[in-house]
């Protein structure tokens, strides 16, 4: 399936600083009017004025290829050109699949689509395919109007709404279609929620893959409040090797715990107060869990008790699975999902929540030359967990590439060395160089650190197979956690559930002038601050716009400037920020 990675950024993508870029003022205006012109079809476009609504295939298609000519004509501007293929002109396509009826869960998956991506679209389409005969197909909320509304207060950039015929299925349910079916292993779609709803995944899946062939996202987005079907389409992108990112979004609640939902209207105001027992009872299961019951019976059995007390909830199951392969798990071992089905009224609910035997992971992000690396070594010395050196896997990455005599921009060659390199990561007593970096058997310790290395890193570190490759390994050492991992996107990307999340920064004259101290204690050729600012500067501009997973500081990450402190006075606040966390 090809993947169409170049519609045209939005009006508000941030530009390069005029002062710390050799652009001129006056070339970067003349850019911005020509975006701008480009975007409206004439008129000035500003994010949460207008999202255009699509309503045919033919028009989604149109949409995405002229957002493609208008990212190649604005490519070749003045000024505005690729750099070495680094990517610092943003072109993600980011994709929210939704059934309409929007609400504040579908926000969160905006959001995070928003802050990832430039291009984000949001399909509305109640798919007939995922209702059995006897459910509430007809009467499912459809609320364009105002869902167009929220999605232009949210800076969705279009909304593509076809009809079934438009999508050519039937309205009528899977087992009656005669239109081509995406079928997921019948072990992920038997049990759970597929008990009750035989040929709902099978909808489901058959949409989602239409959906995916035409819009061709770069990531698509959903919740994990549905855990069930997170996890089948994960599995179908996987097996069936879909150029797309499936990000999975942490469930989002009304004040009294209740899961958001379209279906939720249905409820009368003390039906809502009742269903928040389903919430409850997960959460006292989770107490039980952190005080070290791993039994599947025993942490049913809780949640059954908490939902007892409202004698109107009539439960349809209470399972322990895998969250991953949906196995039924009798304990947990190392992650497990806590999932419950339930009729309230006419109303079905469900809701799940993850449980995770496995030490707490410090996520360290920010900008480089924050000291990143410095800190989360002390961090991880005084809290004797292990320093996951993820700079250094891309680093040992680009050395490579380097040493085979391979082209920065050659991302097929790249891709095929990353593919089979084996890079491993092992303790060293000295602080300053905690962890010794192999790459294929070869010690590149100290080879990672030349300018050379450094000056090509933020190109490699763009390319999306490189990261992929790099962040599976990284996330298979995460499973058991007690980490401290720093880089660009550890908390947004590689480890999104990390119990702390640090966004460490310092303005950029301040990690030049760290920067100039490290060449100059290492014996490398001085370089001026100022070229040393315009560099910093540049390596934010491209590492917070690239594609694959910009930098950008996580939600709930706590920010800490360091400009004034040293690493002691650093590590120290990170250090009482996690045993504050972990105290609650």
């Amino acid at each position: 399936m090809p993947n169409a990675q170049c519609p045209m950024p939005n009006a508000q993508c941030p530009m390069p600083n005029a002062h710390s870029h050799n652009y001129s003022p006056s070339s970067i205006i003349s850019s911005l009017y020509f975006r701008y012109k480009l975007t409206g079809e004439g008129s000035i476009r500003t994010r949460g004025i207008f999202v255009r609504l699509l309503t045919t295939v033919a028009a989604l298609r149109c949409y995405l290829t002229k957002r493609c000519s208008e990212n190649k004509l604005i490519a070749v501007t003045e000024d505005l050109k690729l750099d070495e293929m680094t990517g610092w002109y943003q072109t993600a396509v980011g994709l929210v699949p939704t059934m309409g009826n929007l609400h504040q869960g579908h926000l969160s998956l905006i959001q995070r689509a928003r802050q990832e991506n430039s291009t984000v679209i949001v399909s509305i389409f109640v798919n007939p395919l995922q209702f059995a005969p006897n459910e509430d197909y007809q009467r499912y909320p459809r609320t364009l109007e105002q869902d167009q509304q929220f999605c232009e207060q949210a800076g969705v950039d279009a909304i593509f709404a076809p009809t079934p015929e438009e999508m050519a299925v039937p309205q009528k349910s899977i087992q009656d279609s005669k239109v081509t079916q995406v079928i997921p292993p019948s072990a992920m779609i038997t049990g759970l929620c597929g008990r009750s709803r035989q040929g709902h995944f099978q909808g489901v899946a058959t949409i989602v893959t239409k959906l995916f062939n035409l819009v061709q996202p770069d990531r698509a987005y959903f919740g994990q409040k549905d855990g069930q079907q997170l996890a089948i389409i994960k599995r179908l992108v996987a097996d069936l090797n879909l150029p797309v990112e499936i990000v999975g979004c942490p469930t989002v609640r009304e004040a009294s715990g209740l899961a958001f939902s379209s279906r939720n209207q249905y409820l009368t105001a003390t039906a809502k107060e009742q269903a928040a027992a389903l919430y409850r009872g997960l959460r006292r299961a989770e107490a039980a869990f952190l005080a070290g019951d791993r039994n599947s019976n025993k942490l049913i059995a809780l949640v059954q008790q908490e939902v007892a007390i409202v004698s109107t909830i009539l439960v349809e199951y209470i399972e322990l699975v895998e969250p991953t392969t949906l196995m039924s798990l009798e304990k947990v071992q190392e992650e497990g999902m806590l999932a419950i089905a339930a009729r309230l009224e006419s109303t079905r609910l469900i809701d799940n929540i993850i449980l995770r035997d496995r030490q707490p992971i410090i996520a360290i992000d920010g900008p480089a030359g924050a000291g990143k690396s410095t800190v989360a070594r002390q961090v991880a010395a005084k809290l004797g967990l292990v320093y996951l050196d993820t700079g250094s896997m891309y680093r040992a990455v680009t050395w490579l590439v380097l040493q085979k005599g391979i082209a920065i921009d050659d991302e097929c060659a790249i891709a095929e060395l990353t593919s089979k390199c084996k890079i491993e990561l092992t303790p060293n007593q000295d602080l300053q160089s905690s962890v010794r970096v192999w790459i294929d058997g070869i010690d590149v310790t100290q080879a990672i650190r030349t300018i050379e290395v450094t000056s090509q890193v933020s190109a490699i570190a763009a390319q999306s197979y490189v990261r992929q490759a790099l962040v599976k390994q990284q996330q298979n050492w995460g499973k058991k956690g007690g980490l401290v991992a720093e880089g660009r996107d550890i908390g947004t990307h590689v480890f999104p559930d990390a119990e702390v999340k640090i966004f460490l920064t310092a303005s950029v004259s301040e990690r030049a002038r760290r920067r100039q101290e490290d060449f100059n204690k290492q014996g490398q050729p001085e370089i001026s601050l100022e070229q040393l600012e315009r560099d910093i500067a540049e390596r934010d501009w491209k590492d917070s716009t690239r594609k694959v997973s910009p930098l950008q500081k996580a939600a709930d990450a706590v920010e800490v400037q360091t400009d004034g402190l040293n690493i002691s006075e650093v590590t120290a606040q990170i250090v009482n920020y996690y045993q504050q966390r972990l105290s609650q």
